[in-house]
């Protein structure tokens, strides 16, 4: 906590200069307020980290496009700070607004949008809406395919996802399938303690058991 308070000190005086030598709307101020967010999310400190997160966000949507990347950059970030906080309605709204965002502003087969994909399949997982979280995490899986290498860890991750979706609905055999995939991705790409490959294996052999 005492580097956390050290940046804080840091970042707030900062903050504090920005805000007296430039306009509201300045984008260094932009800057600040992630920074600031971001201290607080890591400290777990989550309605003071949207507070900042919000503030930067006001400055973009009055500076920026309004299909800009950063303003999706934003909505992930307030996202990812309601996901911790356990409120999956807003952060499928964050998350929604920066795939849109997105998806006006990338290539369809953009990585980017895979990875937004991903993010709102696993918040209809936790929601318990495992057809929404399956459709999503397929059209991850499409354009994962399509543009990066076979033993790409993104493919592991996605292919896990859909592993346990199918898991949760009890289709164990396509559970199986997809853990398998993920595993054997896995074990090409990542180290042999990496979490994630940790997570492949016992995932796996909970199906086979279930198979049995």
């Amino acid at each position: 906590m005492g580097e956390y308070s050290k940046a804080l000190s840091y970042y707030d005086k900062a903050l504090e200069i920005k805000q007296k030598t430039l306009p509201s709307n300045h984008s260094d101020l932009v800057e600040s307020y992630d920074n600031i967010g971001l201290l607080y999310y890591n400290m777990g400190e989550y309605s003071t980290a949207l507070l900042y997160y919000y503030k930067a966000l006001e400055i973009k949507q009055k500076t920026l496009p309004s299909n800009h990347p950063d303003l999706a950059k934003s909505y992930n970030k307030i996202g990812a700070v309601y996901y911790n906080m356990g409120e999956f309605s807003r952060v499928l709204s964050s998350y929604k607004k920066s795939l849109d965002i997105f998806q006006r502003a990338l290539p369809p087969n953009h990585p980017t949008l895979g990875t937004s994909y991903n993010n709102i399949g696993i918040v209809y997982y936790y929601m318990g809406e495992y057809s929404n979280a399956l459709s999503f995490h397929q059209k991850a899986l499409e354009i994962f395919k399509k543009i990066l290498p076979s033993n790409h860890p993104d493919l592991a991750v996605t292919y896990g996802h859909i592993g346990n979706v199918y898991y949760s609905v009890g289709e164990y055999i396509k559970a199986l399938s997809f853990f398998e995939r993920a595993v054997d991705v896995g074990q090409g790409s990542l180290s042999p303690n990496h979490p994630h490959l940790q997570w492949y294996k016992n995932s796996l052999e909970d199906v086979k058991r279930n198979c049995k």
